[in-house]
């Protein structure tokens, strides 16, 4: 264990739970992980205890940003449920359900959050999702993008943004501006070429703390680019706030849409509606010859939202420049605002926009309970 991580440890051992032992000895403290100054920890109790141990989680979070040399702390409280509860083997596995008397709640002063996902990576999701987030701008709406993919960030590439979010009051961080655009990252926190080496739990803090404990301000949409596939970051933000609906990203080929399936039965397992399914990289036009080649298969997103019930938002073209202005920083929203592929996200942005608009999305999500 590093030294950091020592000091870390000495000063939580002065922290008392609530049966009165050191909280070092009571057997709940995972590894302590530290990464350029940032410290990252949790906890895991038994699920009746959690709200008993949540003074204990603050103070621990206390504590470690006490320490010298510790620029901010993440603690995540985690419950697991009690020794012989186990569900037979035989049992079907029961959906993830709400607990008793609690709701998620939403984020003061954002009327939508949403939610742009995709069941694997490389298909251009986060792409998507900041054009997505420039066209409902272009609609007239205040939108702020959080990019929850803790260990490949992505938006501060794709919009051009550099720089720390600053400190409002209290714990509330200031997110940064790009084109207009309200954006938190964790890739603002670390250096580019920092490994995220976090668990489960450490990755659920973080989204938590940048989904609560940042000044948001008035929006009427917030767009969450998700990581890829169907764990942690997915179910977090499920728990934390009611989404609004679920956008899908995917190729034309079969391998890419098997992933977008369970991305959108993985949204429905916890009630959030899927606003429908982006068909990126449909196609490609040769610029000196006009030439169509369907590279990866063509109309599959397609079939695949006619075959779920869900709606079909539209067809992005794999396109030099599509990809030259995301490597610039400069998404195409923003550096070509009325050229041709603009106009494909902002119809893909219209249609988001009056599902949301029109009320017909936007129920409370459960709480999740992850069962050992």
């Amino acid at each position: 264990m590093s030294v950091a991580a020592d000091r870390v440890r000495a000063a939580l051992a002065a922290i008392r739970t609530p049966d009165g032992r050191p909280l070092t000895e009571a057997g709940v403290l995972s590894d302590i992980v530290v990464t350029d100054g940032k410290v990252a920890f949790s906890l895991t109790v038994a699920a009746p205890q959690v709200k008993a141990w949540e003074l204990v989680r603050q103070a621990a979070e206390v504590a470690a940003k006490a320490v010298p040399g510790v620029a901010d702390a993440f603690v995540a409280l985690t419950a697991e449920r009690a020794p012989g509860h186990e569900r037979a083997a035989s049992a079907p596995a029961p959906r993830p359900a709400a607990a008793p008397g609690i709701r998620s709640q939403g984020i003061p002063n954002v009327s939508h959050i949403i939610a742009v996902a995709s069941g694997k990576g490389g298909v251009g999701k986060s792409t998507t999702a900041a054009n997505l987030a420039l066209g409902l701008q272009s609609l007239g709406l205040k939108v702020g993008v959080l990019d929850a993919d803790i260990y490949g960030p992505s938006m501060p590439k794709l919009l051009g943004i550099h720089g720390r979010p600053d400190m409002a009051s209290g714990r509330m961080l200031r997110p940064l501006d790009g084109f207009g655009l309200k954006v938190m990252s964790i890739g603002f926190l670390v250096e580019e070429d920092t490994p995220m080496i976090w668990r489960g739990p450490m990755v659920m803090s973080a989204i938590t703390q940048m989904l609560r404990e940042v000044e948001w301000g008035t929006l009427d949409v917030l767009v969450v680019d998700m990581p890829p596939g169907t764990g942690d970051a997915q179910l977090t933000i499920a728990q934390q706030v009611p989404l609004a609906g679920a956008v899908i990203v995917s190729t034309p080929q079969d391998l890419a849409l098997i992933d977008a399936r369970r991305g959108i039965a993985m949204f429905k397992r916890v009630d959030v509606p899927c606003l429908g399914i982006v068909e990126n990289m449909s196609y490609f036009l040769c610029p000196n010859c006009g030439t169509r080649s369907d590279i990866f298969g063509h109309g599959g997103a397609r079939a695949e939202a006619g075959r779920l019930d869900v709606p079909f938002l539209g067809e992005v073209p794999l396109h030099m420049a599509i990809r030259e202005t995301s490597d610039s920083g400069r998404p195409l929203m923003a550096s070509e605002p009325q050229g041709p592929h603009a106009g494909i996200y902002r119809a893909i942005a219209e249609q988001v926009w009056g599902q949301l608009s029109a009320g017909a999305v936007g129920q409370p999500a459960p709480r999740i309970v992850i069962e050992a």
